[in-house]
This record gives structure tokens, C-alpha cells and sequence, in this order.
């Protein structure tokens, strides 16, 4: 996925959740909305740089958008939407070789208990629901996910096990949005529930992929598959 043209600056400070007060590289200080509803914790700090796309829409409050920061020598991309949007991309390339052989990509369908699933795989034979979770923390020596509490994603993967017992096929797949090349693991620490949930599940039947992704000022896009040990 091609970035739109990014604008660099310097963080101020984040509030609000989705908020954040930028110095751009001109001087012109700016108000920006934060895609991103988490803590993200260990991929944003004041004084941090960062890049935002600007909108010249008529019905935008905020003109401008965070996409990218930067933690040391690694990228992150900040804006939790775009995991969607790589991970379709991969799979019609052929990128993610575990959900290949399937005519049909509908992303957003209803499905569950009032749900939306990311991405629903059709063939003749089979459905496999994808459901996708964009992943910026770090903790130590290692990616993880959730950065923060998320009974939504709890209730995700319980609708995931209730589709592989309709006969399905269902994955939870990980796209890791940060250059770090580091393993990935839950954060257990930070929700035990989502924890517990993942471990149910994934005994059901539930598949896990983890993909990384690789972060440059013009694209985004996935890069390798990584090992993840359940």
C-alpha cells in the first residue's frame, strides 16, 4: 500500500486517545486525529517524530491524520486501520500463501452476535473468516498483543470458535505494523481474559498466523510470516 504524500514533524504530546498536538518541520503547529483507539504504548512518546497525511475534506474536523512514528531506528505505523488494508492486499497477491484457493474476498461482512469479520474467504466448498488485529507493541524483546485491555477482542475470538463449530474455517491473523525484528507473543500481563479466551479457542480449532510488515516513507506492506508457538 502506497502512503499518500507524508508530512514530517515532532510529536507534542497524544490526549484524548484520539488526539495529538504536532510540530510539522515548517513551524506550523497542528492538531491531528490518531486512528488508533489503544494505548500504544512503546510506539509514541512526546518529542517523538512522526508523520500524518493532510485531507482537504470539507466534512473533516481534523485536516490532518497520524500514520507514522518513529522509536529509535524503527517505523511504526500508528494508524490501526491500515492493517486491513495490507492484509487484503496480501492475500490477493498471493503474499499469505495459508489463505490462498478461495473466488471470493468480501471484507466487512455481518456475522455472529452483531459483528462485523474483517475479511470472509469463499469457495465453493468452504468459508474461512479472517479476522485481523493490528499489532504495534513491544515489550522488552518482544511484539505483542493486546496493548491494552479489549473485551471486543475477546468476544472476536469467541465468535471465530463458534464459526469453526458451524463447520468453517476461521484465523485470527496478527499483522505486526512496526519494523522491530523481534518475535511475537500475547500480552497476558496486560489482559488475561483475551489470554484465556485465545487459548480456548485455538484448542477448537481457531487457526493464529502472524505476519510482519515492512515500513518505508512511501509504502507499507507485508513482508514474512512469523513463527508463533501456541
Amino acid at each position: 500500500m502506497q502512503f499518500e504524500k507524508l508530512i514530517k514533524g515532532n510529536l507534542l504530546k497524544r490526549y484524548k486517545r484520539f488526539l495529538a498536538d504536532i510540530i510539522l518541520e515548517d513551524g506550523t503547529f497542528i492538531t491531528a486525529h490518531v486512528p488508533n483507539s489503544g494505548a500504544m504504548t512503546s510506539c509514541i512518546e512526546d518529542n517523538c517524530e512522526v508523520w500524518v497525511t493532510f485531507h482537504d475534506n470539507p466534512k473533516r474536523k481534523l485536516k490532518y491524520t497520524l500514520e507514522l512514528t518513529k522509536m529509535g531506528e524503527n517505523l511504526i505505523c500508528t494508524n490501526t486501520g491500515v492493517a486491513n488494508k495490507i492484509a487484503i492486499e496480501a492475500i490477493e497477491n498471493g503474499v499469505i500463501k495459508e489463505l490462498q484457493g478461495y473466488s471470493s474476498l468480501k471484507p466487512e461482512q455481518k456475522y455472529g452476535q452483531n459483528s462485523r469479520i474483517d475479511i470472509l474467504l469463499e469457495n465453493e466448498n468452504q468459508k474461512c473468516y479472517v479476522e485481523v488485529k493490528s499489532v504495534s507493541l513491544k515489550i522488552e524483546d518482544n511484539l505483542a498483543f493486546p496493548d491494552a485491555v479489549t473485551s471486543r477482542g475477546t468476544k472476536h475470538l469467541n465468535e471465530l470458535s463458534c464459526m469453526v463449530q458451524e463447520g468453517h474455517r476461521a484465523v485470527m491473523l496478527y499483522i505486526v505494523q512496526r519494523t522491530d525484528d523481534l518475535p511475537f507473543r500475547l500480552a497476558c500481563e496486560i489482559d488475561k481474559k483475551y489470554c484465556e479466551a485465545f487459548s480456548e479457542v485455538t484448542k477448537k480449532g481457531v487457526e493464529v498466523l502472524v505476519y510482519q510488515s515492512n515500513i518505508t516513507l512511501e509504502k507499507i506492506e507485508i513482508k514474512k510470516y512469523i513463527d508463533f508457538k501456541l
